[in-house]
């Protein structure tokens, strides 16, 4: 088949290398318009459009509205247009042009999570299975018939990105297989059952603030949810922001209030409202990430011994340092 690849971000690519590897013609590549990235702000091609012009394949950025958008999909003559984290809604009369529609990867077993961060969602949620589907869009938000899914396990220490990975892969061989059924006229597209429906709408800055009067389990799996974007984070005494990166449970350990920071030698505690848990790596405002023992050595002795409590009032930090985890670089949030 002649298709048209929607997509943007990095784990988008896995799919576009996937369909460029089977029997289907990527015949152009449908992308968001450069965005400006990193400290300079300078103005940056997505994944998939620096993967697409390695590969020679003709890139479209335009916002995809109006005549002109429409006569130039129809001049491609395409068959389908596989979708992948696009980031554009598609109106009625753009959705219409592929002769078998446009085939969208979501990153959940659908009715379950639909909307832009249903990674992130699972995790938080403490989900045990999630996995990709494929379905045909309509001008609904996730709501169209399926054509095929994938189950994925949550392992326990699974970050966003972690399962993120694995998922842009698993999808990428189910987007194939469903392109390729399609076309041999073996699918039937079964409409999402009522039951079952949840959503994951994207998530803020806010959403990722620590509540140390939570459960541990719930502080381990926001943290885990948030990692490596939007970046978890709490609060220090002076207002200002620390960002936090994966825990580890320390069950035995069940005399810290919530909040209290307990450094050791090794290793630095935080009670919540359950036991305590080992920070990971730490990001101070204006700082790169470290190991979170030797945040606390550079505080100095008072630093530790003053009974420090985390999660108060916010007065300072940047939104851009809260908005990025202990040891991220950018990374971006996978919607439909």
């Amino acid at each position: 088949m002649r298709l048209l690849f929607a997509g943007t971000p990095e784990p988008a690519v896995a799919s576009l290398e996937a369909l460029l590897a089977s029997r289907h013609e990527v015949v152009a590549v449908l992308t968001r318009a450069d965005a400006p990235s990193g400290r300079g702000r300078k103005l940056t091609p997505s994944p998939v459009r620096a993967r697409a012009e390695e590969a020679g394949i003709p890139v479209i950025t335009d916002v995809p509205r109006g005549d002109e958008f429409i006569t130039r999909l129809r001049e491609l003559e395409i068959d389908a247009a596989p979708v992948v984290a696009y980031g554009h809604i598609l109106r009625p009369a753009v959705l219409a042009v592929p002769r078998l529609g446009w085939v969208n990867l979501h990153f959940s077993v659908l009715p379950a999570w639909r909307g832009a961060a249903p990674v992130q969602r699972a995790v938080i949620a403490g989900d045990e299975v999630t996995g990709a589907t494929t379905f045909l869009l309509d001008e609904g938000m996730d709501t169209g018939p399926v054509l095929g899914t994938a189950t994925e396990t949550i392992r326990p220490t699974d970050t966003a990105g972690d399962l993120l990975g694995r998922l842009a892969v698993s999808g990428a061989e189910l987007l194939v297989a469903t392109l390729d059924a399609l076309e041999d006229g073996t699918l039937q597209p079964q409409p999402q059952p009522a039951d079952g429906v949840s959503v994951a709408p994207k998530l803020t800055t806010d959403d990722a603030r620590v509540a140390w009067t939570d459960p541990a389990l719930a502080v381990d799996r926001l943290v885990r949810g948030c990692t490596p974007a939007p970046g978890a984070w709490t609060v220090l005494p002076d207002g200002s922001r620390l960002g936090l990166g994966p825990l580890s449970p320390r069950p035995e350990v069940t005399d810290l209030r919530p909040g209290e920071v307990r450094a050791l030698k090794r290793e630095v505690l935080v009670g919540t409202a359950t036991h305590a848990v080992v920070l990971g790596e730490v990001r101070p405002v204006g700082k790169k990430a470290m190991p979170a023992p030797d945040w606390a050595r550079g505080g100095g002795r008072s630093f530790v011994e003053a009974g420090l409590v985390l999660g108060g009032s916010t007065t300072g930090g940047s939104t851009t340092d809260a908005q990025t985890t202990a040891a991220s670089t950018d990374a971006t949030e996978v919607s439909a």
